[in-house]
């Protein structure tokens, strides 16, 4: 019988008889954190004449339910580390020893960094295999922003390639009863949200700033490190649970299809949505808003299964109902883009016309700056100052300001990942260094080209409301779109 010897035995051997070129496996983090210019850091570049410079690794725990590691395939490098302390602020911001819990936001940059493939998302293809096969369920998928602009890289397109309705067509092949676009909950987040933005601007002012809820990992980080702002932030669900909800209830009342018949499947760019789904708080009458989360990576992998090529499917459209979507849905995926979408529809709340020319194309909020700032003179609300953020370490440098010297803006956006969503953890790996500026720019061409920019243009939208919601922040629309929030800060601390 052949001894298995250990990882850290052999990384320790290894290290030792000082063999040429494994440097470059186990070298430490150098350059840029890792995740800024593609996935790979700049050490996996090299010739491999790194020194060895085992650098730990951050902890997961069993019961992580986005991201999991293969002990046997980690090799010590500490990539997991700079991502999860310089990119994205939590490894190093809590005392030792833990009090209850692993600290975690599920963003999955950890994954991005990771060379060897170690760190995963935690994945659900066979549980939705199974949900497809199932003829007692009704199986409805909706796919992210986000992930049509990246799906394509992992079958051989050029990054920013557009797919979504290649995606729809793999989608329906791959056996799914319905396609939905998020994008349509996109401009249903931006209802309900420009709404309670501008409802607390004229009578709830002591919930100013507006801090953006729409990301589960800055969620949970604010519940982590920063509960006292829990009340700041947007009482609105995310775009995945606000359709989620609406397909378990006005879809399923259309379709006369009964709730616990229904498995909602959500095509993400984030790990951390599968955390959210498990949230107690994202649930109506016990019903869970959703039931899986696949992203851009494990849906590549279920398409391949299914011997589904993504160049040769045949396009088609979204599924009626809940398909119809503007192009300030579809700038959800960018950083600066929930902002811009708001303010484009906050603006006709306040004065009944569609916002001007910059407004749509509102340069200030847009780009990779890792805080920007902007300001939009409202008739009848007045100047709203404004700041955009994305990666959690830039969040934590903010809010510290913000917690000594008080907030000049009214609304700030934030996203965990670097760009937003097109920088997400469950997005395809790449070496190209504008990886996120080729989405990016994908997704502002969509927007451009849409027939309708403004959220309360969409047409679906006026009917939801019309045959089922009722209004903005109605009676309704905060049983099924609205939640709350856990002081997740005592696990830690």
């Amino acid at each position: 019988m052949t001894n298995k010897i250990s990882r850290r035995k052999f990384l320790k051997v290894v290290a030792g008889s000082g063999v040429v070129g494994f440097g470059v496996m186990a070298a430490g983090c150098k350059g840029d954190p890792s995740g800024a210019q593609g996935w790979i850091p700049d050490q996996y570049q090299g010739k491999g004449d790194f020194p060895v410079n085992l650098k730990g690794r951050v902890a997961i725990s069993q019961d992580n339910p986005s991201i999991e590691r293969d002990d046997e395939k980690c090799i010590l490098c500490g990539q997991c580390v700079e991502a999860c302390k310089n990119v994205m602020g939590v490894y190093g911001n809590y005392p030792l020893p833990l009090k209850n819990e692993v600290a975690c936001v599920g963003c999955g940059q950890c994954t991005i960094a990771c060379p060897s493939g170690a760190i995963t998302e935690k994945r659900n293809i066979q549980d939705v295999l199974a949900a497809i096969d199932d003829d007692s369920k009704h199986v409805v998928v909706q796919t992210a922003p986000a992930t049509k602009v990246s799906l394509g890289e992992e079958f051989g397109m050029e990054p920013g390639a557009s797919v979504g309705k290649k995606m729809v067509g793999a989608l329906k092949e791959a056996g799914f009863d319905a396609v939905f676009d998020t994008c349509f909950s996109a401009d249903l987040t931006i209802m309900e949200e420009a709404s309670e933005f501008v409802h607390r601007l004229t009578k709830a002012k002591d919930e100013i700033p507006h801090l953006t809820s729409c990301c589960p990992g800055w969620v949970k980080y604010c519940e982590y490190f920063y509960p006292e702002l829990m009340h700041n932030l947007s009482t609105c669900k995310s775009p995945q649970n606000m359709m989620g909800a609406t397909i378990k209830s006005f879809y399923a009342e259309k379709k006369g299809i009964k709730p616990e018949n229904i498995i909602n499947v959500s095509i993400m760019p984030c790990t951390a949505k599968k955390f959210e789904v498990g949230r107690e708080e994202l649930q109506v009458d016990d019903q869970r808003d959703m039931d899986y989360v696949l992203t851009t990576r494990e849906l590549a992998v279920l398409l391949k299964h299914k011997g589904i090529d993504l160049n040769t499917v045949a396009e088609s459209e979204y599924d009626s109902v809940l398909g119809e979507s503007t192009g300030a849905g579809k700038i959800f995926g960018a950083t600066g883009g929930v902002t811009e979408a708001a303010v484009r529809t906050a603006y006709y709340f306040a004065t009944g016309s569609n916002p001007p020319a910059d407004l749509l194309s509102w340069q200030p909020v847009r780009g990779m700056k890792a805080v920007k700032e902007a300001n939009a003179t409202i008739p009848g609300v007045g100047t709203v100052n404004i700041a955009v953020c994305h990666g959690l370490e830039n969040a934590r440098q903010l809010l510290n300001g913000i917690k000594e010297h008080g907030s000049k803006w009214q609304f700030i956006e934030f996203m965990a990942c670097p760009g937003g969503c097109i920088g997400g953890g469950g997005q395809p790996k790449s070496s190209v260094a504008d990886i996120k500026q080729k989405r990016i720019a994908a997704i502002y061409k969509e927007d451009n080209s849409s027939a309708k920019r403004c959220s309360h243009d969409n047409t679906e939208i006026q009917s939801i409301y019309k045959e089922f919601y009722g209004k903005p922040l109605s009676e309704k629309a905060e049983k099924y779109l609205h939640t709350s929030f856990v002081n997740r800060h005592d696990r830690l601390f």
